[in-house]
């Protein structure tokens, strides 16, 4: 709970044992009344409203009623004083239960659906971003009925600046995107996730691209099936404090909902029914393929912009020479198919992502770590029956395939107790529904300290020992798998 939270707690628990417990004046009741109206107002207005704390609200609501009343009849009418004391003690016993049982109801929401507050980034850099919308001209919009549509994307750009310029200006907050990908991955009504646009990042919208390093290297950042290109901000957030400008991409269709700046929406469409696995290995292929496109035709802009940007922001500033991918599951998937597909990645991470296409078959030519949870590895043995939703029936092989085949370094390590969605920032957003006992800054600490450190040590030319080096004491939960991480020279 934040504190705005706490005081109404205890605001409506102090108005209540007023009511109940205080000799009965119309004085009290005045400033009982006023007091509770105003902190929920100011909470209102400081703060927000907010669904956690609905039955905290409902509480005040029904004190602020009784109060009200006993105002109008400020000395008791005559069934009331005539009442018996077993009466009385029942309504206050009732009106006891009920503030209690509303206000405990609210503290368990906000402690279940918290209002965090962002891991700090570690590097030197604040952070900046804009969003903009890309149409590929040179391709049809697949998913679309209508006619000659073309491949549009929209893309945020998070990019190194003074932290001077971020005290000048208020935070970005989460986007509401985030509840839309949360109710599509997991089920859960998207209106409880509203909360989510107070919470503030580090981030602050159109600042000036820091002048400290002449160019700066570039990651892009694919995001899961269902997801959003929000979906990691604590690893974004990491990799811009440290000198890297990341383009987070949303693919139409595959992603949970796309805004565009002319009020158009593209929602995710479902796959449909397939009646084998063959069937739906086959449409992965094609729809992996789709966003290995968008990556490059992302990177094809990126270097337009580099020599003349149309806001002249990253004119010259861009570093094409060291561009980096990563993503998560279908995002993942897309990492390494881009990498297959297009050499000007020089490097890329897929966090439990899965293998569809010519990755799949040749392997790869440049730096590759792939982290994978423990349930799901456990599941690529054929001896073990109970198998986690993401697992195929080629992922074993696949994976053999493309570690083995691989001509450059490779790492491939387990993570536990992680489950699919930890390598987001779902830690943070519900601790005791998706942490799995693990603190949540410690989860989302995992997943941006290897992706920053891999990035570090293949497009900054910066050895990362002994992170990379083997098992780390910081990160227990991390498990070197030496079939697979293998060094080239």
């Amino acid at each position: 709970m934040n504190v705005w939270d706490l005081i109404v707690v205890l605001m409506i628990m102090a108005v209540a044992g007023g009511m109940l417990l205080a000799r009965r004046k119309q004085q009290l009741d005045i400033a009982l009344f006023g007091a509770l109206a105003l902190v929920i107002a100011l909470h209102g207005i400081i703060d927000s409203f907010r669904l956690q704390m609905v039955p905290a609200y409902a509480a005040a609501l029904f004190l602020l009623i009784g109060l009200f009343l006993r105002l109008l009849n400020p000395s008791g009418n005559l069934s009331a004083r005539n009442s018996s004391r077993p009466m009385a003690v029942w309504r206050k016993s009732l009106l006891a239960l009920v503030v209690l049982a509303l206000n405990s109801s609210s503290v368990f929401l906000s402690m279940l659906l918290p209002v965090f507050t962002m891991p700090e980034p570690s590097g030197s850099y604040g952070i900046g971003t804009i969003a903009r919308h890309l149409t590929d001209e040179s391709r049809d919009e697949t998913h679309s009925e209508k006619p000659n549509e073309k491949r549009e994307l929209m893309i945020n750009v998070w990019y190194p600046v003074d932290k001077d310029q971020t005290k000048q200006t208020s935070m970005e907050h989460y986007p509401l995107e985030i509840g839309e990908a949360i109710s599509l991955v997991f089920g859960i009504p998207k209106h409880i996730f509203s909360y989510v646009t107070q919470i503030p990042t580090h981030v602050v919208e159109g600042a000036a691209l820091s002048a400290a390093e002449a160019s700066y290297p570039i990651v892009l950042f694919s995001p899961g099936i269902r997801s959003t290109r929000f979906q990691s901000m604590t690893a974004i957030e990491e990799l811009v404090s440290q000198g890297y400008i990341v383009v987070g991409i949303d693919h139409p269709y595959t992603s949970a909902k796309i805004e565009f700046p002319d009020g158009r929406s593209v929602l995710y469409e479902a796959e449909p029914e397939f009646q084998t696995p063959a069937e739906l290995y086959n449409h992965n292929i094609k729809e992996v393929a789709i966003r290995a496109a968008d990556a490059s035709f992302v990177l094809d802009s990126l270097t337009v912009w580099n020599e003349k940007d149309p806001e002249q922001r990253f004119d010259g500033r861009l570093d094409l020479s060291r561009v980096g991918i990563f993503g998560h599951s279908y995002g993942g998937a897309t990492t390494a198919e881009t990498l297959a597909q297009d050499s000007r990645f020089k490097a890329g991470v897929s966090l439990e992502g899965g293998f569809w296409g010519d990755v799949a078959l040749n392997g790869l030519t440049q730096p590759f770590m792939y982290m994978m949870t423990g349930d799901t590895a456990k599941s690529l043995d054929p001896a073990n029956k109970k198998k986690v939703y993401v697992f195929f029936e080629e992922f074993a092989d696949d994976l053999n395939s493309v570690m083995t085949k691989s001509t450059n370094d490779t790492y491939y390590m387990t993570v536990e107790p992680f489950i699919h969605q930890s390598f987001t920032d779902i830690a943070l957003l519900s601790p005791k529904l998706f942490a799995k006992g693990v603190d949540p800054e410690h989860t989302v600490d995992i997943t941006r300290s290897y992706v920053t450190a891999f990035f570090n040590q293949y497009l900054k030319n910066e050895p990362q020992q002994p992170l990379l080096a083997g098992p780390s004491p910081r990160y227990p939960e991390v498990i070197f798998d030496d079939t697979y991480t293998k060094k080239q020279q």
